[in-house]
């Protein structure tokens, strides 16, 4: 009897058990049960994680950057070292390229955009078979205020209260402007920040600009409230950024003529860490000059018989190639300033100033010493078009050693550059002229093509014996063109 129930237990359990895999196959064959998990595996259901795209660090000083123009449109395929944007760095406009493969799936950073801060999150990638339209987009991050900030905050007494005080900004973290708006905004001077965003994503549009400026007019000044002054009103007129007026104007429009008005010109990143650095230079180094007339009728007369061979080079690559050479002779000028001193370089690299749009950059010819003049020359011709059109790698104008700054096309007689930091000098040089001396017989009169230059140095690395002995052998090597090719 008790064997008969042990038999009639266990063909129960077999039963239930080959039960439960029938069910189990069924469920996993069977279509609807798969259209069921599939929508409950679906974005629909759980979402899409992005892969963030953040502003990067293109350049050692960075600190923001500005979106000029994006390369790929939202629901567009990207593969790794794909360029994604082109972004305004504090040296030039660098293209930005993907590190992963994936699908754009939104932009949040629109073209324009100013001031970006270094880690904004400006898109959001998705990996490949992902639906891109069902991103999940992370709600923006407030920004921390400085441990200092937030200290002073904490210990200054509370504030009493103003009777008018100021509306509260009715938009945080980044702001994102139509172009109608930031317009609008612009004109009539009212801080985009108090206006309420009701496009996509935190938008101001166009209609969110003139109700602002609906519910706040901007103040007309009685003869109560006006401060009396000697001096007129300046009005103030706007430039897009990065660009120069050739005649500032001085009218406004509606008052032809109006006498104290200028031009508010909004400024770029470039412009803006060139103030920086040469802010710093001037009142951080102590600068030298020295200055030495060079002798150019050698270097004219290799210019013209290299010409009859169909070889184009410009006295400013003899230049960069008399500098590379006296450099490598005099290693103890090759050096630059670091926060513990003096330290010195192992090869020559030469900045060439290149006034842009933008301002000036100076791009760098490596090992300048090692190459030839023609070589030089194509290399200065393919750095300064780069420049100008603001395609510079960070590695072509990072890193130099020595910079040289030449305004001779401009009829520029001779001036006095300011050092590029670390750097330790910089060469101005001038146009070449012609002048009257005697002759080797002390009797006759001969025309001597002469062109000054002059070395601005760091006097804590290089003293004025030194920067006098680099100018008398710089000098010796400019008027020995053949020689110095051969060095």
């Amino acid at each position: 009897m008790a064997a008969s129930l042990r038999l009639g237990r266990q063909g129960i359990l077999f039963g239930l058990r080959l039960s439960s895999t029938l069910d189990r196959c069924l469920l996993a064959t069977h279509p609807c049960q798969e259209n069921v998990r599939h929508f409950f595996r679906s974005p629909w259901i759980l979402g899409v994680s992005p892969v963030k795209v953040q502003m990067p660090a293109l350049s050692p000083t960075m600190e923001e950057g500005s979106i000029v123009k994006w390369l790929k449109k939202e629901g567009e395929a990207v593969a790794a070292g794909d360029a994604l944007c082109e972004i305004e760095t504090d040296k030039a406009v660098v293209t930005m390229e993907s590190n992963e493969d994936g699908v754009m799936a939104k932009i949040l950073i629109e073209e324009g955009s100013r001031n970006v801060r270094l880690g904004t999150l400006i898109a959001l990638m998705v990996e490949e078979g992902q639906d891109w339209k069902q991103v999940d987009i992370p709600p923006p991050e407030a920004a921390a205020p400085p441990a200092a900030d937030a200290a002073a905050a904490a210990d200054a007494p509370p504030a009493a209260p103003s009777p008018a005080s100021p509306p509260k900004p009715a938009t945080s973290g980044p702001l994102r402007l139509s172009p109608a708006a930031r317009h609008i905004l612009d004109t009539h001077g009212i801080d985009p920040k108090l206006a309420t965003p009701t496009g996509p994503r935190g938008l101001i549009t166009k209609e969110d600009a003139l109700n602002l400026l609906k519910t706040s007019p901007v103040p007309k000044a009685t003869p109560a409230m006006a401060a009396p002054s000697p001096v007129p009103a300046l009005a103030a007129t706007r430039l897009p950024a990065g660009s120069r007026p050739n005649i500032p104007p001085l009218s406004i429009p509606g008052k032809p003529g109006a006498p104290g008005t200028f031009t508010e010109i909004p400024v770029s990143n470039i412009r803006r860490v060139i103030a920086q650095r040469l802010t710093q230079s001037k009142t951080t180094i102590p600068h030298a000059y020295a200055s030495v007339d060079c002798d150019m009728a050698a270097v004219m007369h290799l210019r013209k018989d290299l010409a009859k061979e169909q070889i184009k080079v410009s006295v400013n690559d003899f230049i960069i190639k008399a500098a590379a050479v006296t450099l490598k002779e005099m290693p103890e000028v090759n050096v630059t300033w670091s926060g513990d001193g003096p330290r010195a370089l192992d090869s020559v690299h030469i900045s060439i100033a290149v006034a842009t749009d933008k301002g000036l950059i100076t791009p760098i010819i490596r090992d300048a010493a090692d190459k030839g003049v023609q070589e030089i020359s194509a290399n200065a011709k393919a750095l300064a078009q780069r420049a100008r059109d603001g395609k510079l790698l960070p590695e072509e104008y990072q890193g130099g050693s020595f910079s040289i700054s030449n305004l001779g096309m401009f009829g520029i007689s001779g001036f006095s550059a300011v050092i590029n930091p670390p750097q330790a000098c910089i060469l101005a040089i001038g146009t070449s002229r012609s002048e009257l001396r005697l002759c080797e017989d002390d009797q006759t009169l001969c025309t001597q093509q002469l062109m000054t230059v002059t070395l601005s140095s760091d006097g804590r690395l290089v003293d004025d014996e030194l920067a006098s002995q680099f100018l008398d052998k710089f000098r010796s090597n400019l008027e020995e063109p053949r020689r110095m090719a051969l060095a």
